[in-house]
């Protein structure tokens, strides 16, 4: 599903700055209202109530097995030339793989139609806070260098409009997204995990099991994780129990973390012998 506006129909009272603060928080996100309902064409356009905007927001794709940053740039956003800026939002590179199981966010494409007097890198201040995203917006457009003439339509890849719950309930709603996708809940708890895994596997280096056993279940218990996040919890959450000899707890982690992670390895070399015997003793 492509990142998508929803429609307000302008009230009595209403501006756009009041709606960017409603549905964004911020202000100063009025002039992408602006440009994404094109009201500074020809000189500029009043609102008046009963005019119909679109506000602009954000999608939020769950990766599958297999899946690459090409792969979901073409599908979303129109051309896997694009996964340089979908992999960036995502704090990822082109190259890599993306997380199976990760809720990843879409940048919303801005429309932006140029009158002739626009260059890329005014608009990559404009509308992304940053000169040197010039690069990125040019090649995002593969444009390769060309100057922007009137009537040329240039794409903005917007992230930094996370809506409001006023924002969310709106957009439900106007039922364009489902549950998950209208405020990254799985992806915001995916990156707060990532942020306190080393946190867990200290635990374990200092011999702190019971706090590595409680830090661990609460990230498993955030929400949907990845696929690489859950078999690290579980690798580490299955040395705290074998070390406080809950046996069919360590049995159920294993088998999580070797569910997770097809080439879990149990070589003797590097994995202690009560790990392997909680791996291949009886099922329980």
């Amino acid at each position: 599903m492509p990142a998508e506006a929803f429609v307000h129909v302008v009230q009595p009272g209403d501006s756009l700055a009041s709606l960017a603060e409603t549905y964004y928080g911020k202000i100063q996100h009025e002039r992408l209202l602006v440009a994404a309902n094109s009201l500074d064409m020809e000189g500029g356009v009043r609102i008046v109530p009963g005019l119909r905007l679109e506000i602009p927001a954000l999608t939020y794709v769950r990766v599958s097995q297999g899946q690459t940053w090409k792969g979901l740039a073409q599908t979303f956003l129109g051309g896997a030339h694009r996964a340089h800026a979908l992999a960036d939002a995502n704090d990822s590179k082109a190259w890599l793989f993306p997380p199976v199981d990760a809720e990843v966010v879409v940048p919303y494409n801005l429309r932006f139609v140029a009158t002739g007097d626009e260059t890329i890198v005014g608009l990559a201040y404009r509308f992304l806070g940053d000169r040197r995203n010039a690069w990125m917006l040019d090649q995002y457009n593969d444009r390769k260098g060309r100057r922007l003439v009137r009537g040329e339509v240039v794409l903005i890849p917007i992230t930094d409009i996370e809506l409001t719950e006023k924002g969310k309930q709106a957009a439900a709603e106007a039922q364009l997204f489902d549950q998950l996708q209208l405020g990254g809940g799985a992806r915001n708890a995916q990156q707060s995990v990532e942020r306190e895994l080393e946190l867990l596997a200290r635990d374990v280096r200092e011999a702190n099991y019971v706090q590595g056993v409680n830090r661990g279940t609460s990230f498993l218990a955030k929400g949907p994780l990845t696929q690489r996040q859950r078999a690290k919890i579980n690798r580490l959450l299955l040395e705290c129990y074998v070390a406080l000899d809950a046996v069919g707890l360590a049995k159920e982690a294993c088998t999580a973390w070797r569910k997770d992670d097809p080439k879990a390895n149990l070589d003797p070399t590097y994995v202690s012998p009560k790990i392997i015997a909680a791996c291949e003793g009886p099922a329980l």
